[in-house]
């Protein structure tokens, strides 16, 4: 792994949080920066704001790629399709925002079209924003394969275990200058990212966690069972034997009487089954394979 600074190749958690409202982990947000190309994962809660605190323009973003449709992964997208349009260093975007994702993805951004019409008409009408800013031009895939190869990046999308009732929901690996990333998304433990993440140099897994006891209560069982443990995880991570795998989309849960589990446990439950270099993610946090 190289230094953050100046790579070409750069992958930056925006958000490693779970639904419930958190000031210190955003809802599901990664930025890819490939040479000069700025590619977003999903689009969690407060997004735009880091990006802003990274001095990232919102309307630079050349693509926005989204692993499934649970709200807390696309409650962001309005903000960031929109504020990018906006005038001023944050926004400034001329051009449709470009946004791929399993099928779905076209009825999603259509009827976000519909819905935001009035305040796109006003806006044009009354500051003279560009029309085609306002658009969206959207796409959507059914099957793994390369979805993305342009300028030395290439992004090959493939389906993950996010539940027998949760589909489509896929993965993401990013190749650029002879380097490796791969996006877990959301899943249990799943054959086909051990397959696509095989040798990566950067694994970025989701991980949940909660106490023995709270595994008792029907609605966070459901909760666990759409997820990866940690024992999952570093199964996975012994399995692909990435050069660093980072936890993401921390989802720790809480029954209101025993505690949250903590990094520190969430750490130590991992390295019962990993040894590997592994490191659990935060906000901002940087990463150049």
């Amino acid at each position: 792994m190289t230094t953050a600074t100046d790579a070409p190749f750069r992958v930056t958690l925006l958000g490693s949080g779970m639904p419930s409202p958190d000031p210190l982990r955003f809802g599901p947000a990664t930025l890819i920066e490939a040479g000069s190309q700025k590619i977003l994962v999903d689009a969690g809660r407060g997004a735009t704001i880091r990006l802003s605190q990274l001095g990232i323009p919102i309307g630079s973003i050349d693509l926005m790629l989204l692993t499934h449709f649970h709200s807390d992964h696309v409650a962001g997208l309005p903000d960031i399709w929109l504020t990018g349009w906006l005038g001023g260093k944050f926004g400034g975007r001329t051009r449709p925002m470009r946004v791929l994702g399993p099928k779905g993805t076209l009825h999603l951004t259509h009827h976000l079209e519909e819905a935001f019409g009035a305040d796109i008409a006003i806006r044009i009408a009354d500051e003279g924003l560009p029309p085609d800013g306002a658009r969206i031009d959207a796409d959507e895939f059914e099957r793994d394969g390369v979805i993305h190869d342009r300028d030395g990046l290439r992004v090959t999308c493939f389906e993950v275990d996010h539940g027998d009732r949760v589909k489509p929901a896929f993965g993401y690996r990013f190749d650029h200058a002879g380097k490796s990333a791969v996006l877990s998304g959301d899943t249990r433990y799943c054959e086909n990212l051990v397959a696509h993440a095989d040798g990566v140099d950067l694994l970025v897994h989701e991980v949940a966690m909660t106490s023995p006891a709270s595994m008792a209560i029907e609605r966070i069982r459901r909760v666990m069972e759409h997820h990866s443990t940690p024992a999952d995880a570093a199964r996975v991570f012994a399995r692909c034997t990435p050069l660093l795998a980072v936890y993401n989309h921390l989802v720790l849960i809480s029954d209101g009487v025993n505690a949250t589990p903590s990094v520190q446990e969430l750490i130590d439950a991992t390295r019962q089954e990993y040894a590997g270099a592994f490191v659990v993610g935060e906000d901002l946090m940087a990463f150049c394979p």
